[in-house]
């Protein structure tokens, strides 16, 4: 377990001493620390990404050697994949079997773009004027700032990292202060694998101190973020300061809506997975539950009895499907939402803390009937394991209601009416629609929302993109002059 920063390939404290605990969520106690960085830590790794750009030869490496590389990063996380996810386990809180899904696709996402490094970057584009020829030529953005949250700490690092190395950029990568420790275990594995100095820095801290003058920095082309809405925002008027490139994937209020004609058993257990997976703690968790009037008590009663069923404890017990949330502050700040909720919505599970975990930062399943649309069960987002239902009398209602969001990350449609569906898929104003289902992610696909869930893209070609400036290349090719004058 690392517990130094990597800046210039090297392990180093921070210049002023300062550390931070980390703290399994499970437990309530402290099992490591890491540096706590300031800006002058933050200026060495931004300098050491800078040079390794400019100076540097990975933005020039030959294609079949930088996806080489992606690919030994990814044969190395696949060895080490249970010491990460005991590692992601214990900082984190989440189910060991969930944090295994997440290092394998981890792994897999290294894979993907490696094939893709191997594409060309020069493109031809016909052009109607005979006298020139015009090709587009892909160059990576430069220095890439990387700030990822605390809910999927290593997949979210790899969503950022592998399409970044991929493009020939170099990096500076800032985990939350609450989960540092698999990033670092991250850049272990990339150097490991033979990767230049000063191409990947990894800097531990908290925001104000870390996080802000890494956004800030002059010497940053790009900031990817994954993260909270008031903090995107924050990023985005700084990164305006220098017109830097930006990608936000933001928060969400994700709607699910149920149709009368749908299996209500796969539903209920589809909506129990979409808001309990990883303890609710998802942006994109479908916390919005729309169901047509007709099956609507049916319904609820079949996510009672599933709810009250999940088994809650220490994520490092296999059996057990919820773990803790993230923190104290966390929980505190969810119970205040079920508390504001208990005053204008119906309590129909949960709401507590579990009486047998007296360590810990535990929540109970929670679910919320009858919810009017001017809750903050509704409008805000939560991230925790708190769903809200209401009825729906007809198509247009609840693709209205569905819509009436700042939000627009996800959403899901479940009906064995494949039209109807695609329907309503085609009229959600969201950057994801899932059709009989919830949460599946592929990187093959892109991952974003709209509205105040973001800007830009993650995953897929579009997600590689993000890190690629297209340079346009016209060449006068015709033997006679030009004739201007």
């Amino acid at each position: 377990m690392r517990t130094q920063m990597f800046i210039g390939g090297e392990w180093t404290p921070a210049l002023g001493g300062e550390r931070l605990d980390v703290i399994d969520p499970a437990t309530g106690e402290v099992f490591a620390t890491v540096p706590a960085a300031g800006a002058s830590d933050v200026e060495r790794a931004v300098d050491s990404a800078r040079r390794a750009f400019d100076h540097g030869t990975w933005q020039h490496t030959r294609a079949s050697e930088r996806a080489g590389l992606l690919r030994r990063i990814a044969d190395a996380i696949d060895a080490r994949a249970d010491d990460l996810a005991d590692l992601e386990t214990r900082d984190n809180g989440k189910p060991r079997n969930e944090a295994i899904l997440d290092i394998a696709d981890a792994a897999h996402t290294f894979r993907y773009y490696a094939d893709m490094a191997e594409e060309p970057t020069i493109q031809a584009v016909p052009l109607p004027d005979p006298r020139f020829t015009g090709k587009v030529a892909l160059e990576p953005v430069g220095v890439v700032a990387a700030i990822v949250p605390w809910n999927f700490p290593f997949l979210m690092a790899c969503w950022k990292v592998a399409p970044a190395l991929a493009a020939g950029c170099t990096i500076v990568l800032k985990p939350s202060e609450l989960t540092p420790l698999s990033a670092l275990a991250l850049a272990d594995i990339v150097a490991g694998a033979g990767l230049p100095a000063g191409v990947l820095n990894v800097v531990t801290g908290f925001g104000p101190s870390a996080g802000k003058p890494l956004a800030a920095h002059k010497g940053v082309d790009k900031i990817a973020f994954t993260g909270s809405v008031p903090t995107g925002s924050a990023l985005m008027q700084q990164a305006a300061l220098d017109i830097k490139r930006v990608s936000l994937e933001l928060g969400g209020k994700s709607p699910l809506l149920v149709f009368e004609d749908a299996d209500l058993d796969r539903a209920a257990e589809w909506i129990l997975f979409g808001i309990f997976f990883n303890q609710g703690q998802v942006c994109a968790a479908t916390s919005r539950v729309l169901v047509h009037e007709s099956i609507y008590e049916s319904l609820l009663g079949k996510l009672v009895s599933g709810a009250r069923a999940i088994p809650i404890g220490d994520g490092k017990n296999p059996e057990n499907k919820l773990g803790p949330l993230i923190s104290a502050a966390h929980r505190e700040k969810v119970e205040r939402f079920i508390a504001t909720g208990r005053r204008d919505a119906r309590l129909i599970t949960g709401g507590g803390r579990p009486a047998h975990l007296e360590r810990g930062f535990f929540l109970e399943p929670t679910i919320f009937a009858d919810v009017p649309t001017t809750s903050v069960l509704w409008t805000e987002e939560i991230f925790g394991p708190v769903v809200a239902l209401r009825p729906f009398s007809s198509e247009q209602d609840a693709v209205s209601l569905a819509n009436a969001s700042r939000f627009g990350l996800a959403a899901a449609v479940f009906s064995r009416d494949a039209g109807r569906a695609e329907r309503v898929a085609a009229a959600l104003r969201t950057g994801i629609v899932w059709i009989n289902c919830s949460q599946p992610a592929f990187v093959e696909l892109p991952w974003g929302g709209c509205k105040q869930s973001g800007i830009g893209r993650e995953l897929g070609r579009w997600g590689y993109e993000n890190f690629l400036e297209p340079k346009q290349i016209t060449t006068f090719v015709a033997d006679e002059p030009l004739g201007w004058y």
